[in-house]
């Protein structure tokens, strides 16, 4: 029996096969690439702090709900290429009828302490979303558009994984990732071929212009879970993905702020316990990390190699428009969206460059870099705070993006702008091949965003102790370059380019196609604190072709015991583990779910005082918080300076450090070995 992914995707490679394609076979022999539900959470703008627990409860059920069926429809290919009405019976209809009884249940929750929520209704119903054509897209991408592929094959990959001897490759090329939910080729671009898209504004007169940098290493500790506590408080497996952590220690779902104020950090100035996290990094090579057969890891398709950054750089830049004030202490801020693909672009900001090459950003696409160069990961965080709230029901209402010149509107006020740079080294995957020659890398995700680079996030609880905070502000206010991480440089300006082209360049093998997984944008239909423009990300005018998936790897994330997931680990599929849904065989499943327990890979703590409350959201992961009203975006500028005058660590030492220290111990062996011999003789003499 195959384990989490690898059951995944040899069942995806058999229902491919049988739909008689090969190279350019297609998630569940084409019926659907994923499924595309309403966001909750954008319509709960106002939930009541009496409500805000059971909502967070319900709301990351929801979640689980579309992960579980999710799977299901991995696993259903060859019932589904039998009877084209099975996906939309058994799998969709069981589906919107759990989420109308939890949606039922939220809205009694709110009227308990409130006015009771209109509209909710019409969320139940979820949609299944085709690939598009095999072909890859050819018109540019911008910010944070899925253009090209979408989740067109996320399937077959050729997952070394499970045993079993299926390796899922079957000569299928490989497109669709290790476990069978992505990356695919056209989800990786050239950055030669992106334009230089990076501005920033001037400091006027009264602006912040100084840095200050907190030096918190680069998981050593391996410090990793699929929880989500600002998101989902007291849900094990909120986040349906492995994050990094790094700064304070004891962060999972249960962390009350007692337990983040008290506990031990990574970083170097130890008045910095701010908690600070994102998905993992994966090479999808086959190889399987402890999280394997875990919720978060390969159960819910995220596969391979963690990879340890090779640099982390977290800096805190001012305002150019005005000074800073201190930011309230356990102030939480998510950046980007976990669910963009689905959702749309709206709050999507993570961004993607590489080495020698960082005037040029992506949002919706991951780099390949020239051989020398190493892919950045950026994250600018939100910079205006409403001067009196450390979170909110959506988790973005209560900061905001500066608007182009700088500027916070609505009564905002400029809090120090965490910026924050991460840095792999990594190769530019073999696209040609669907990864097999050089893996494809990928962010974790839920496993229905087919791991796009746009549902990249981070996230930050402020946990600096007021002394420390208060001198990062002055700092800055005055100008100066300051912290235990400053004055190691840290970034590039994008000035000086490796010369090499990347070893694989993107490949058109069809494999897929133009899917743009950006679904309409959910929940940005609601006006944000400060207006400001969307952040260019340029895409070369003919992306790559899609194609490459890759294979295998077994899954990653070497969840570190104990902390993530408490006890669901559960193997095997946790998705219908007696979930009335249909357990992803044949029948229909249409009985009505029993939907108000999550799965074994979800788990709800009981309410308790010792849990963080922050805010009500749910189970997901960022994005997929509630109310959550498209985040004012911050301007091209802000994508400029990512370098912020600190350098993050980096790790381990070079061969001449090495040889430095061996030198002088070989010295004094020769000596002592030298002395042993004139000894020896002198003995022989006197006899």
């Amino acid at each position: 029996m195959l384990g989490g992914g690898g059951l995944v995707t040899a069942n995806v490679v058999a229902s491919a096969t049988e739909e008689g394609g090969t190279d350019s076979a297609q998630t569940l022999s084409t019926p659907a690439g994923t499924i595309d539900c309403p966001d909750v959470g954008t319509k709960l703008t106002n939930v009541p702090e009496g409500a805000k627990e059971d909502v967070a409860k319900e709301l990351a059920l929801l979640d689980q709900q579309i992960a579980d069926a999710y799977q299901r429809l991995m696993n259903a290919g060859q019932a589904i290429e039998q009877d084209k009405a099975f996906a939309e019976n058994s799998i969709m209809t069981p589906l919107k009828e759990k989420r109308a009884a939890t949606i039922e249940r939220i809205a009694i929750a709110v009227d308990r302490q409130g006015d009771r929520p209109e509209g909710l209704d019409a969320l139940a119903a979820c949609t299944l979303r085709a690939p598009e054509s095999s072909a890859p897209a050819e018109q540019p991408s911008d910010a944070g558009q899925q253009s090209g592929d979408g989740q067109g094959d996320a399937g077959q990959g050729d997952a070394e994984q499970g045993g079993d001897g299926q390796n899922g490759d079957n000569g299928q090329n490989g497109n669709g990732g290790q476990a069978g939910n992505g990356p695919v080729a056209a989800d990786y671009v050239d950055i030669k071929s992106v334009q230089p898209n990076v501005s920033e504004p001037a400091v006027r007169r009264g602006g912040s212009s100084g840095s200050f940098a907190t030096s918190c290493g680069v998981n050593e500790n391996g410090l990793f879970n699929s929880d989500n506590v600002i998101v989902a408080p007291g849900v094990s497996n909120g986040a349906h993905h492995f994050h990094d952590y790094i700064g304070n220690q004891s962060n999972t779902a249960f962390a009350s702020d007692e337990d983040l104020a008290n506990a031990d950090t990574s970083c170097v100035d130890k008045g910095d316990k701010s908690t600070y996290y994102w998905p993992v990094l994966r090479l999808q090579n086959g190889k399987q990390e402890q999280d394997a057969n875990k919720p978060g890891g390969g159960i819910e398709g995220n596969a391979g190699e963690i990879v340890q950054p090779k640099e982390v750089t977290l800096n805190f830049v001012g305002n150019p428009q005005s000074k800073v004030t201190e930011m309230p202490r356990l102030l939480r801020i998510i950046t980007g969206d976990a669910k963009a693909f689905v959702n749309g672009p709206a709050n999507a900001n993570a961004s993607w460059s590489c080495t020698g090459f960082e005037d040029r950003q992506l949002k919706d696409k991951y780099p390949l870099c020239p051989q020398g160069s190493d892919v950045v990961r950026s994250f600018k965080f939100q910079s205006c705070w409403d001067g009196q709230n450390i979170d909110s029901a959506n988790h973005r209402a209560h900061v905001a993006f500066a608007a182009a010149d700088g500027s916070c509107g609505n009564g905002f006020k400029a809090i120090p702008q965490l910026v924050q740079r991460i840095v792999y080294d990594v190769d530019a995957p073999s696209l040609q091949d669907g990864g097999k020659s050089t893996p494809l890398f990928a962010v974790d995700s839920f496993p229905e965003q087919l791991h796009k680079p746009v549902t990249d996030h981070g996230d930050f609880i402020n946990v600096f102790d007021e002394k420390l905070m208060s001198e990062m502000v002055d700092c800055i206010n005055e100008g100066r370059t300051c912290g235990a991480g400053a004055g190691d440089g840290g970034g590039d300006p994008g000035q000086e380019e490796p010369t090499e082209a990347p070893t694989t360049p993107p490949a058109d093998n069809g494999g897929n196609g133009g899917g743009n997984g950006d679904g309409g944008g959910k929940g940005d239909d609601e006006t944000q604190p400060p207006a400001t423009e969307e952040p260019a990300t340029e895409a070369p005018t003919t992306p790559p072709a899609d194609n490459g998936g890759d294979g295998g790897k077994g899954d990653g994330g070497q969840d570190n015991g104990g902390q993530d997931n408490g006890g669901q680990d559960n193997g095997g599929g946790q998705n219908d583990g007696g979930k009335n849904d249909d357990g992803g065989n044949g029948g229909a499943g249409a009985g009505q779910p029993q939907d108000d327990e999550p799965t074994v890979s979800s788990t709800v703590a009981p309410k308790s005082s010792g849990e963080p409350d922050a805010g009500n959201d749910d189970g997901g992961d960022e994005a997929e918080a509630i109310g959550t009203p498209a985040q004012t975006q911050p301007p091209t500028s802000d994508t400029d300076s990512l370098t912020g005058g600190a350098r993050a660590q980096a790790v381990g030492g070079d061969l001449a450090e090495t040889g430095t220290s061996l030198w002088p111990a070989a010295g004094g062996a020769v000596l002592l070995i030298a002395g042993f011999v004139v000894l020896m003789r002198t003995r022989r003499h006197a006899r």
